[in-house]
């Protein structure tokens, strides 16, 4: 989205293009000492909304600058200028002129941990980072293990004392930078389709399915039909024995109509011989 007018704020899109975006805040000119001053205390004591974006807008280069030294995550840069603008308008919001410093020296703190929260939050579905010490950890190990693709305890000792952390505090962390999360939204190639794209679909079609759904219900159909053809205590002995979700015994169903457990089994095998001879007729399918 291009800026309407010299001051406004550019947001950044998902699908943003690095370079189109560079072009775009570079129309807004650097602030002098003087000017970067008077525009933060008009927004600091009048609230002061074209001040605010005055300031931010002249640190957007900055946002893209500090947002590159974390493209090594596995994120996107995009996504990391974005946070990382956030960032920088918490820092004009609660920016003092009157300390005595710069805004770029109080807006790399709120860059920075923009960007840092969110790179948290991204990298496992398990919150990670939850103290001060274990945040360090997850940026700082990152840095000192170069190439070294897993830490053994010794050196993990050495990175401890460096670190000014413990030997199992590295170990853990290691283990949960060893392990993140991926996304089915992340693109398999640069510019390329998303992984949940490539992923084989293992249901059936929805001609199958709706097939399969048509067989059962004549399937279905035809057996209520053949039921049709016994008499009643055929019926009963069938439910009985077959339909019913906890079917009786022979004998049980022989006590209940005076018969012997022989005379059920006739019974039975009677019905089921009438019930196939209904079904004849019916295409080969709607047996399956």
């Amino acid at each position: 989205m291009k800026p309407t007018t010299g001051n406004a704020l550019i947001p950044v899109s998902d699908q943003g293009d690095l370079v189109r975006y560079l072009g775009e805040i570079n129309q807004f000119p650097l602030l002098t000492p003087e000017e970067e001053f008077q525009l933060a205390v008009r927004y600091h004591e009048h609230g002061d909304l074209h001040a605010a974006h005055r300031l931010v807008s002249s640190y957007l280069r900055y946002v893209v600058k500090i947002a590159r030294e974390y493209t090594d995550y596995g994120m996107r840069l995009m996504d990391l200028v974005q946070e990382g603008s956030l960032g920088l308008m918490q820092a004009v919001k609660k920016f003092n002129p009157y300390k005595g410093f710069r805004l770029s020296t109080y807006a790399i703190w709120w860059i920075r941990a923009s960007i840092q929260e969110f790179i948290l939050r991204s990298w496992s579905l398990v919150k990670i980072g939850t103290t001060a010490m274990q945040r360090k950890l997850f940026f700082s190990l990152r840095r000192n293990k170069s190439s070294i693709e897993r830490l053994d305890r010794d050196e993990a000792s050495l990175l401890g004392q460096k670190l000014g952390a413990k030997t199992q505090e590295i170990l853990e962390m290691d283990v949960r930078l060893s392990s993140r999360d991926d996304s089915l939204n992340r693109c398999a190639l640069e510019d390329g389709e998303e992984l949940q794209n490539l992923i084989p679909d293992k249901q059936s079609n929805q001609e199958v399915s709706l097939l399969a759904a048509e067989a059962a219900t004549i399937n279905r159909r035809a057996a209520i039909q053949a039921l049709q053809v016994l008499n009643e205590r055929e019926r009963a002995i069938i439910s009985w024995r077959i339909l019913d979700d906890q079917p009786l015994t022979l004998e049980e169903i022989g006590r209940k109509i005076g018969v012997s457990r022989e005379r059920v089994r006739q019974l039975e095998q009677r019905a089921l011989t009438k019930m196939r001879q209904a079904l004849l007729p019916l295409p080969a399918p709607m047996l399956a």
